[in-house]
């Protein structure tokens, strides 16, 4: 079973810009479709971006300002985030899936704010 452990969250300004980190390990990392979601207080866990076999998907309110890309050798995800808005606020979490297997981060807080 993969372990995924997340790191890169914090307090920025509007405009500005983090990147994400998400390393696994104890499992085959290239095989897996990895994605980041995120959790807003009193919203549900939205889907952000994916990336699977060499293709990637974004969801609307980030497309343009945010990139999903992974390193198989380093078995680590990133999420770059740039542009930020306040609405991006969010606890945002690593998910890695294959088949009917899912294995999930601890998250991490990223918050938009001046």
């Amino acid at each position: 079973q993969v372990q995924l452990v997340e790191s890169g969250g914090g307090l920025v300004q509007p405009g500005g810009s983090l990147r994400l980190s998400c390393t696994a390990s104890g499992g085959i990392f290239s095989l897996y479709s990895m994605s980041w979601y995120r959790q807003a207080p009193g919203k549900q866990r939205e889907l952000v971006a994916r990336i699977s076999g060499g293709s990637t998907n974004y969801a609307d309110s980030v497309k343009g300002r945010f990139t999903i890309s992974r390193d198989n050798a380093k078995s680590t995800v990133y999420l770059q985030m740039n542009s930020l808005k306040p609405e991006d606020t969010a606890v945002y979490y690593c998910n890695a899936a294959l088949g009917n297997f899912g294995s999930w981060g601890q998250g991490t807080q990223v918050t938009v704010s001046s």
